[in-house]
């Protein structure tokens, strides 16, 4: 689904970037992509989903090279960012269609995955409101309805529980289940450790641009200790070196 192999991006004039990092995200993944603030997490998802250029190495999409073939790829995927921008002036529903439009979504099945997720959300009763007058945590979940709309094969994630509350948590946390389940994957990154730890079958720890565990999340939380555990022994270590 996601092959990353040896990708390097340093920025001119910062020590911060990726180095040589290589994940492989299959159908059915779930993949937690963690790391301390400036680790390297947002640059990679960016470099992913071909809105940041890399120095070195290559990503493909579904056998196909983000780099060489950028469109095909982005037909396959969704990317939401960590701090969407979102177009104010339209509604909610101008927005969703919008990107449906874009996706060329036919006409019924938007109308049927924008009141499955509208409800599933409770934000339906709002999507003929101004964007502007949404909350944080409304504009989160039109954003999510919007990578859902034309049912993309992956998903990229930068801390998309931020925002939500309890509930809309708990029923993003089964959604990515369940297209986990329907042979999807999910490549996210996240702070809430916890959350990763039940969540995921699979788990990548990165610092300082560099990675430093992967893998199975069985494999990599074992001995009986937590993931939390196991990252803070990682960001101990860098502050010993």
């Amino acid at each position: 689904m996601l092959k990353i192999e040896h990708v390097t991006k340093h920025y001119k004039g910062s020590s911060k970037g990726i180095s040589d990092l290589s994940l492989h995200i299959a159908p059915g993944d779930l993949y937690a992509f963690i790391g301390h603030n400036g680790a390297g997490k947002t640059t990679t998802l960016k470099c992913v989903a071909g809105i940041q250029d890399f120095d070195a190495g290559t990503i493909q999409i579904g056998g196909v090279d983000i780099r060489k073939d950028p469109l095909e790829c982005k037909k396959q995927f969704a990317y939401i960012p960590d701090n969407p921008d979102l177009y104010e002036y339209l509604t909610g529903i101008q927005y969703l269609n919008f990107i449906a439009d874009i996706f060329g979504v036919p006409a019924r099945d938007r109308e049927e995955r924008i009141k499955e997720y509208g409800d599933a959300f409770e934000i339906t009763a709002s999507l003929g409101d101004l964007i502007s007058t949404y909350s944080h945590g409304m504009k989160q979940k039109l954003v999510l309805i919007s990578a859902l709309v034309h049912q993309p094969k992956l998903l990229i994630l930068d801390e998309p529980f931020v925002g939500l509350d309890p509930k809309a948590t708990v029923i993003l946390k089964d959604l990515m289940r369940s297209i986990c389940a329907g042979g999807g994957a999910i490549f996210f990154s996240t702070h809430v450790l916890d959350v990763a730890e039940k969540l995921c079958n699979k788990v990548a720890i990165i610092r300082n641009g560099v990675l430093v565990a992967s893998g199975d999340m069985e494999d990599v939380v074992n001995q009986g200790r937590s993931l939390e555990a196991i990252f803070m022994e990682v960001l101990e270590h860098a502050d010993t070196e």
